[in-house]
């Protein structure tokens, strides 16, 4: 896709989004459920929208909250609910809403002592921490969920709505079609079947109760992260919370745990002006992205390791010294070496959880160790099992989402924290002396440097279904960018759950294509171990090939 022109730059006014029509939109405008795009639709991580659109206002949210209160109820989930919001300006209406229908319908219910914002890995370290008290037995009854209310690094108009059930990780697409189902029926209903209470009596029930999140979280973070060492060994961090909901969690860590630690951005702006311009020109809280992230990678020499957070803080960047911002598929791989390096306390068979767009660099490097690789489709759902068995160490995404165990080999998280992924990079530096670019590159000496790149293009409605469930009889070419085509995928060889597209590998590379599931378009991620010009002739391969077998499909 072209970059723009401003890509990197800081907004000018025009860029910045009017929080108070954006409110207004999600009070005034209502959905139209015949419409495809006002619907209720839970993609990957949950309901996500633009009450611009009319896609993500009050109506949603009423009646999703709803459609959570009676699938709880139905699914053994009848103990308390803790509910986490972000910064984005839609968060605060929407978590009302949501805090208006759940004690409505009677659902104990856990916020921020302050109504303070939560990140999300903070409320499954809730969820899973009060389902399985330390030195406990395993709860059976009575057990947790929560609400995330966050459209994660989206852009600052819109929202986002997540379920986590009992086991503290995503929902899984069984739970989500059946909350979005019954949503949209509530919403055809005019919302009829919606339970629900004015704020201040919601707020006042006996049914809502304060929770101290932060120190819950904070002060456990010495059994996931050796912030002894970070400490001994003093380095000069730089956290970015990028005005998100980890904004009260940097200066607690920093004095809990003796850290040098400068603070960035750390006042809520739902307009995040302070950002920089992503690819396309607009803001997004993206700390992947070397656009969105220019800010903090101008600093990178003022630290000798810096680190930011998304605005839900389940997505980490990593700015270091030696490199600048890494790409997140090498932070992965230089994280799974580190770690099963310097991991006792895991199971000798602990393996690693990778989705399949993911680095081949990853393969690699677990190879080496000599662990199991459990590569799944995209989302962070499917390493739930994994992690709360203790036979994943390590599961994380190339969109830079990743989790890992306590040191003592028990589950952490099950859903993405790059918190804690972002204070590895510290104990890495303190534990090795070298940051996480020096480290990446020395991987690349002994097992190559891969060039990665996602590129979409264009595809309409049909052809999108076709190719999520395209067949590998469906592709007759042999060979891919010279080199005989080794594999080809449409199920993850994992856990043998639908890729949604198709992956085709070869000796010294791959791609693998998938739809999108709001844009026209499919998406292809590609890799080569023989440079830029090898990657090109495989996007260029790719799109040919994927375009003959969805046209004979």
């Amino acid at each position: 896709m072209p970059i723009n022109s401003r890509a990197g730059e800081s907004p000018q006014p025009a860029d910045l989004v009017n929080v108070p029509r954006l409110v207004t939109a999600y009070y005034s405008d209502h959905p139209d459920v015949s419409q495809p795009t006002q619907k209720v639709a839970f993609g990957t991580s949950g309901h996500r929208g633009s009450a611009f659109d009319t896609a993500f206002n009050e109506d949603h949210i009423l009646a999703i909250t709803q459609a959570i209160c009676e699938y709880r109820g139905q699914n053994g989930a009848d103990g308390p609910l803790f509910l986490a919001a972000d910064t984005h300006a839609l968060s605060e209406p929407a978590f009302a809403n949501a805090l208006e229908v759940l004690a409505a319908n009677g659902v104990e219910t856990m916020i921020d002592q302050d109504r303070g914002y939560t990140p999300t890995p903070t409320l499954s370290h809730a969820i899973l921490t009060y389902n399985r008290p330390p030195g406990s037995a395993a709860r059976t009854t009575g057990l947790a969920d929560g609400i995330v209310i966050t459209p994660s690094h989206n852009p600052p108009d819109d929202g986002g709505f997540k379920y986590n059930p009992p086991h503290g990780g995503p929902a899984d697409t069984v739970a989500t079609k059946w909350i979005e189902n019954r949503a949209n029926q509530i919403l055809r209903d005019g919302l009829r079947d919606v339970r629900r209470q004015t704020l201040a009596k919601a707020l006042a029930a006996p049914t809502t109760h304060r929770h101290d999140y932060i120190s819950a979280y904070v002060n456990d973070l010495g059994s996931v992260v050796d912030l002894d060492a970070v400490r001994a060994a003093g380095p000069s961090l730089g956290a970015d919370p990028l005005g998100g909901a980890g904004l009260s969690y940097w200066s607690r860590i920093a004095e809990k745990y003796g850290l040098k630690m400068d603070i960035e951005h750390a006042d809520p702006d739902p307009t995040f002006r302070f950002m920089r311009l992503d690819w396309d020109g607009k803001i997004r809280m993206d700390c992947s992205s070397p656009y969105a992230m220019a800010g903090l990678i101008a600093l990178k020499d003022k630290f000798d390791v810096a680190f930011a957070c998304d605005t839900d803080h389940d997505r980490h960047g990593i700015v270091s010294r030696s490199a600048g911002l890494l790409n997140p598929n090498h932070y992965l791989a230089v994280a799974i070496w580190y770690l099963f390096n310097h991991r006792a306390g895991w199971s000798a068979s602990a393996g690693v959880g990778k989705t399949l767009v993911s680095s081949s660099i990853i393969d690699r490097v677990v190879a080496s160790l000599g662990r199991p690789l459990v590569e799944v489709p995209v989302g962070f759902k499917w390493f739930v099992d994994g992690l709360l068995a203790g036979s994943l160490g390590f599961g994380g995404e190339e969109s830079a989402g990743a989790s890992f165990l306590r040191r003592d080999g028990t589950v952490w998280t099950t859903d993405k924290d790059g918190i804690i992924m972002a204070l590895l990079s510290a104990e890495i530096l303190a534990r090795t002396g070298k940051d996480p670019g020096q480290i990446y590159a020395s991987l690349t000496q002994q097992f190559g440097a891969p060039v990665y790149q996602r590129i979409d293009a264009p595809a309409t409605p049909q052809q999108k279904a076709r190719l999520a469930t395209l067949s590998p009889d469906q592709v007759h070419e042999k060979d891919l960018a010279g080199d005989p085509i080794e594999r080809m995928l449409t199920v993850a060889p994992g856990n043998g759950a639908a890729l949604g597209g198709l992956k085709v590998v070869t000796r010294r590379g791959w791609f693998a294509a998938r739809p999108s599931g709001t844009e026209d378009v499919y998406k292809i991620y590609a890799e080569s171990f023989d440079g830029p010009d090898h990657l090109r002739r495989i996007q260029e391969e790719a799109q040919s090939l994927v375009g003959k077998a969805l046209g004979a499909a």
